[in-house]
This record gives structure tokens, C-alpha cells and sequence, in this order.
């Protein structure tokens, strides 16, 4: 059996690999997995959606496919992905489901579930639903008559979302001049409403989708125009989107990038400050920039690592109570507020930090020292890209690189998921030197696997 659901959801082009057909059945599947724990005939599943132009289709397609088991499906609108997974839990739903394909260009689309507690699905549940499309489990009796779901809009959605933002931060944004690039995606509404209602001057960019305007040229996956907005008109920050807005990524008053590892140290020393940072502890991926980790060093916070992917980081944070984690990318999650990556307030805590402490978000960014890092992908073998760690010849250029770095520096390998592809990453303080070095590293690896 063949796998539908990727890292983050089910994903594909619409109407080509994510076809109505198959929203249909992911409704049905979806439904029968994610409502066996309640005894309620006609279970309720949220619906939210961004604003690319297949929504409409797919939502019609899944919304059938809930209502042909007996299911009520609330619709929402277009709205965040973490909106969805707060509103799950303050509805009381018994699942939530999102149409989006988050970063990607409008021709994408995706579907992603989320439980009643608010949290992306399991492995397990993933592959219960698979049994019933790819396996050929059977949906048992469908009902009739009055027993088949219907469609209901709740229309307030948004608003609740916007006030649940408002309220994770404790201060007023008053004399702070914010730029937003909602990059024509979910953020649009919402993140205007909660800036100016708590007194910030709000400018807005990239915030007029039409169906087909969604991450084009902008958002968190193309800084650089927020940057040159920010810098322009003298802003005191400004923060960035992705489409269905669960990441962000800053800029401070200069037009400087303030990326997830930034934003994260920002967040965790706040708290720290505060005494809330439980645990005293960030969880990154091992992706992060070791500047990162020097940075949580200096200023005496723990840290631990996971592999690629939220869902990880995620994992660590339930199992071990942490509160605050993420990603590179903008990811971040902070789990006294959400279950999920949540950008509208990931940007709130970070204004807000910069408004208690009276600082320009250039100084706040300034504790992490980003270190240079080159990426190298070498094309091996399929068979043999997970076996570069037993080559002794691969393990030997390996230690004798990470014996130079000694400390100020790192060599990260990892097979790619997806592709006959083996990505070398080298951070250190010299970019030139990194790159000599992983070009070498990647001529040993390519020789040796190929």
C-alpha cells in the first residue's frame, strides 16, 4: 500500500493528485477515524480552508464526504490553520479539518486533520484512514433519511480566533508602527484586527487575496519585500506569513531578517525573564542555526533536538512538558496557547516582548550570532543513501571535519525522504572554508555511493 498523508497533511495539485474524489473519501475516512470516540449519531467537524481558489471545490467534495456518514460539518471560512486547531477545542468539536497547502503556490492544495484536543494526527491515525481509501477497508451501512450529516456556517469563527490571539499577550502595542505581509493568504483579516486593536499603527501589504494570489511573490518565502516595506517606511518591525499563517518571520527596524531560531530565543528569554519558562528549555530541530544553540548558552537556557518536522518537535514538548519549540522556517510553538504553529501569535509575543522591554527588535535579535551554513545535495544511489553512516571512509572525513570545528562548527548529514539525495550541511564561522569543505565532503559521498 502506497501512502497518502506526507509530513504535513495530504497534499497535491488540485484537481490533479488532490481531486474531489479523493476529498470525498478523506471526508468519509476522516470522519469514521476521528468520531469512534463519541456516541453522538451526527459528530461535528470544523472546516476552515485558506484562500486559494480550489478551496471552494474541495471543501464542497469533503463536506460530502462527512455528510454521506452521518457527520455535521461546520464551515468556518477562510482562517489560520491554528485558528482551526484552537476553535476545535473552544467548539467542542470532535475533529477539525483544514484545506490548505500552507507555503505553496496556488496550484497546491492540501487537507490536514486535526483531533479534539486540537493536535495534528498520529502515524497511527494517518494509516486507519489510508485502510479505509488505499487498503479497502469497508465503511460499513451508510445512513439515509434523517440520519445523513448536513452543512452548518458558523460565521464568528474569525472573531473568536482574533480575541484568543489578543488575549496570549498581557500589553498594548501603542506606539509601535507594524508592517504585515499576510502573503494573500488566511492571516489577511485576523492579523489587521489584532495589531490595531491592541494599539499598534498596522501596515499592511499582500493582504487582498483573490483565489489566485496566494504566497505569489510574497509572504515568509519572500522576505525581502516586507524587508524593503520596513526599511522604507521607517517601521519599528514587521512580520511575515505563510499562507494559511501557522509560521512567521520578522523583520526589525533596519529590514533584517529575524528568523524562527531568532524569534524562539526572543520568545524563550521573555518568558525566562518573566519566570514562566518551564522547564527552562527550548526543543529545535537539529536544523537550527548553531548560533541558536550558542546564543541559549550564553543566556543559560537548555535546549534539546529532534529530527526534521513540527510534528517532532511536537512529540518532545508533550512527552517532556516543555512549552516552547519550533523551527527555522518560522514554525514555532507555543504550547501555552496552542497546540500547533501559530504565526499571528507567535508575531503578538514578539511585539509584545520588544513593548515590555523598551528595545528595538534589532537588539533583541542581536543575542544569536548566526553562523554561515552551506547545503550541498549529492545525488547517490536510493539504495544506498541511509548507509552513508556505516562507510568507514565517509565516517572518517566526518570526524576529521568536525574535529577542526572543534566546537565552533558542524557537519550535518541527512538523507533526503522523498529523493535519491543525500543533503550535507556544514555551519562554521568562515563561509568560504564551509564551502571548500562540503564541496570535498560531497565528492567523497557522491564517490563512495554512487
Amino acid at each position: 500500500m502506497g501512502r497518502l498523508f506526507g509530513t504535513d497533511g495530504v497534499r497535491g495539485i488540485a484537481n490533479k493528485e488532490l481531486t474531489c474524489e479523493l476529498a470525498f473519501k478523506l471526508g468519509q475516512a476522516g470522519a469514521k477515524v476521528l468520531t469512534k470516540h463519541t456516541n453522538n449519531a451526527h459528530p461535528k467537524i470544523l472546516v476552515g480552508k485558506d484562500t486559494r481558489i480550489s478551496g471552494d471545490m474541495l471543501e464542497a467534495s469533503l463536506v460530502a464526504g462527512f455528510c454521506s456518514v452521518g457527520a455535521v460539518s461546520v464551515c468556518v471560512g477562510q482562517i489560520p490553520t491554528p485558528a482551526v486547531a484552537y476553535l476545535v477545542r473552544k467548539y467542542k468539536a470532535d475533529a477539525g479539518v483544514v484545506i490548505s497547502a500552507s507555503h505553496n503556490s496556488v496550484e497546491y492544495n492540501g487537507i490536514k486533520f486535526f483531533s479534539n484536543e486540537g493536535y495534528k494526527l498520529s502515524d497511527d491515525l494517518e494509516n486507519e484512514i489510508e485502510e479505509y481509501i488505499l487498503g479497502g477497508k469497508d465503511l460499513g451501512e451508510l445512513p439515509d433519511g434523517c440520519d445523513i450529516g448536513r452543512k452548518r456556517v458558523h460565521e464568528t469563527g474569525m472573531r473568536d480566533y482574533t480575541d484568543f490571539a489578543k488575549s496570549c499577550i498581557d500589553v498594548r502595542l501603542d506606539g509601535l508602527k507594524i508592517a504585515l505581509d499576510c502573503a494573500n493568504g488566511a492571516a489577511f483579516e485576523c492579523a489587521k484586527l489584532a495589531f490595531k486593536e491592541l494599539g499598534a499603527e498596522t501596515l499592511l501589504i499582500n493582504n487582498v487575496p483573490d483565489g489566485t494570489n496566494i504566497n505569489k511573490n510574497c509572504g515568509s518565502t519572500h522576505i525581502e519585500g516586507l524587508q524593503k516595506f520596513v526599511a522604507d517606511n521607517k517601521c519599528d518591525m514587521g512580520f511575515a506569513f505563510d499562507g494559511d499563517a501557522d509560521r512567521c518571520l520578522a523583520v526589525d527596524e533596519n529590514g533584517n531578517l529575524v528568523d524562527g531560531d531568532k524569534i524562539m530565543v526572543i520568545c524563550a528569554k521573555g518568558l525566562k525573564d518573566e519566570g514562566k519558562l518551564k522547564n527552562n528549555t527550548v526543543v529545535a530541530t537539529v536544523m537550527s542555526n548553531l548560533g541558536f544553540f550558542k546564543a541559549l548558552d550564553k543566556i543559560g537556557i537548555n535546549y534539546e533536538q529532534t529530527t526534521v518536522g513540527d510534528r517532532y518537535v511536537l512529540q518532545n514538548m508533550l512527552e517532556n512538558g516543555h512549552i516552547i519549540g519550533g523551527e527555522q522556517s518560522g514554525h514555532v510553538i507555543l504550547l501555552e496557547n496552542n497546540t500547533t504553529g501559530d504565526g499571528l501569535v507567535t508575531a503578538l509575543t514578539v511585539a509584545s516582548t520588544a513593548a515590555k522591554s523598551k528595545k528595538k527588535l534589532s537588539e533583541l535579535a542581536g543575542v544569536v550570532t548566526v553562523l554561515p551554513q552551506v547545503l550541498v545535495n549529492v545525488t547517490v544511489k536510493n539504495e544506498h543513501k541511509n548507509t552513508y553512516s556505516s562507510d568507514s571512509v565517509i565516517k572518517s572525513e566526518i570526524e576529521k571535519l568536525e574535529k577542526k570545528f572543534d566546537g565552533n562548527g558542524r557537519v550535518l548529514i541527512r538523507p533526503s525522504g522523498t529523493e535519491p539525495l543525500i543533503r550535507v550541511m556544514l555551519e562554521g564561522e568562515n563561509y568560504d572554508e564551509i564551502k571548500k569543505e562540503a564541496e570535498a565532503l560531497a565528492d567523497v559521498i557522491r564517490e563512495r555511493l554512487s
